[in-house]
């Protein structure tokens, strides 16, 4: 049980103490499950962020340890984790927001609004299920022992929530039970997914792939990244895709001078607050496209203008 590198500490008391507990104490306490919506959110989101480091950069020196590890997290996440690996390692880091990413940003619009931006996760996973399928076929084909991690994934994330929700209306009956298991974990592994989808959105759109450094959007909090693992900083983490998040605040800070201005934002509410409600009746908070746009490639013939 070595851990490769010791800031993940911290990642496990998160994800062995803070991430259970959190919803647990809602099977012990239903009367006050609203309270602990915030906080189900926040683990959620942490869950997912937990499962895209864990395909970058292991936890453990072991093989056994690291496959035992993501399939607890798939439970919190709501989804097997090794998804990760055909939509975001294989594709999205290959492609960038580009043609052939299945998480492009432009697929129906050039505009960043709230109604594009609420909508995304629908677009996006429907375009990653393609990616998935046709992963889990080649692994099954040329993989036993990584196709054998799927499906214990799979039916892990499948067993626990069906004894989750069982142990919930056991305890207190249908509707209140229902009631808790949604909100000890349904509302959790939503936000993971959804959390995880929508801020690779905001990270991307309008932002210019072709560039060297600003093809992707960054929250800079010192605050906001220490909850979340650092995981505002995008452009860092796409450039040494490799590297331990413990790494990022300094990969940033290395690149953060060559960034444009924008593309720095001190915190991904208050960008929210200003695009998508701000934004909402005045166009001057909007975000504009920073250089080259991911459908304007170069020597493109203007079939860009068919996007809407």
């Amino acid at each position: 049980m070595t851990l490769r590198f010791p800031a993940d500490r911290r990642t496990l008391l998160w994800a062995f103490a803070l991430l259970p507990g959190v919803a647990l104490a809602q099977y012990a306490w239903p009367s006050l499950v609203g309270w602990f919506v915030p906080l189900s959110l926040y683990t959620g989101f942490c869950a997912g962020a937990f499962a895209h480091n864990q395909n970058h950069c292991p936890v453990f020196e072991g093989r056994s340890m690291n496959a035992l590890y993501a399939s607890w997290l798939s439970v919190f996440y709501g989804y097997p984790t090794f998804a990760w690996v055909p939509t975001h390692n294989l594709n999205h880091h290959k492609f960038l927001n580009k043609a052939g990413d299945a998480t492009i940003t432009w697929r129906y619009s050039k505009r960043n609004t709230w109604l594009v931006a609420s909508t995304y996760f629908f677009v996006s996973a429907y375009w990653q299920k393609g990616v998935t399928d046709a992963f889990v076929r080649n692994v099954k084909a040329r993989s036993p022992r990584f196709y054998r991690q799927i499906l214990i994934q799979t039916f892990t994330v499948v067993a626990a929530h069906a004894t989750l929700v069982t142990l919930a209306i056991l305890l207190h009956g249908w509707r209140l039970g229902l009631l808790v298991y949604l909100c000890g974990f349904g509302v959790s592994a939503a936000m993971g997914l959804w959390g995880m989808i929508f801020i690779n959105y905001v990270q991307h759109v309008h932002c210019d792939p072709w560039s060297k450094h600003n093809h992707s959007r960054n929250f800079v909090g010192r605050l906001g990244n220490w909850l979340v693992f650092n995981n505002g900083l995008h452009a860092a983490h796409h450039e040494h895709a490799g590297a331990h998040w413990s790494r990022l605040p300094a990969l940033h800070a290395a690149i953060a001078p060559e960034i444009h201005p924008d593309l720095c934002q001190r915190s991904i509410l208050s960008f929210c607050l200003r695009t998508y409600v701000l934004g909402a009746f005045d166009q001057r908070y909007r975000t504009k496209q920073i250089g080259r746009a991911a459908y304007d490639p170069p020597g493109d013939l203007g079939l860009s203008s068919l996007v809407p």
